[in-house]
């Protein structure tokens, strides 16, 4: 299977040369190797700082919890899944302020990840994207 991706370098980039390219192609596989099965799912969210849900893929239901506090709610069980959080904009054309992201499973639902988000040590509410692969 061949990457789809323009061969043409970035701004600032060396351009790739075709064995490069060969050889990066050929190690696009299933996750099998990573120990996930065939089945497994990205999932993700980008929620609103009032703790809208945006748009996702799984995601059904985005709760705040209080300040910078939220729990984000899949159409599958999460439990075991690896989780990637960023504070990110909720909508196209401006930066997100500044701020951090803490993840893990939410105690008690198996199908929902715990977020906080932070700014200047201190919770608050800011808009993220979380990724879930499960």
């Amino acid at each position: 299977m061949s990457s789809t991706r323009s061969r043409r370098g970035a701004a600032g980039q060396p351009v790739p040369g075709a064995e490069e390219v060969a050889r990066a192609d050929s190690q696009i596989t299933s996750c099998t190797p990573a120990g996930l099965p065939a089945s497994a799912r990205v999932l993700f969210a980008v929620v609103s700082a009032d703790g809208t849900l945006v748009r996702g893929l799984g995601a059904t239901s985005v709760t705040r919890l209080a300040a910078g506090m939220y729990q984000v709610v899949f159409d599958q069980d999460v439990t075991h899944a690896g989780y990637v959080g960023t504070v990110g904009p909720a909508a196209g054309g401006k930066l997100a302020p500044q701020g951090a992201v803490a993840v893990a499973p939410r105690t008690g639902i198996p199908n929902a990840v715990f977020v906080e988000t932070y700014g200047g040590g201190e919770h608050v509410d800011r808009p993220f994207h979380l990724a879930v692969l499960a």
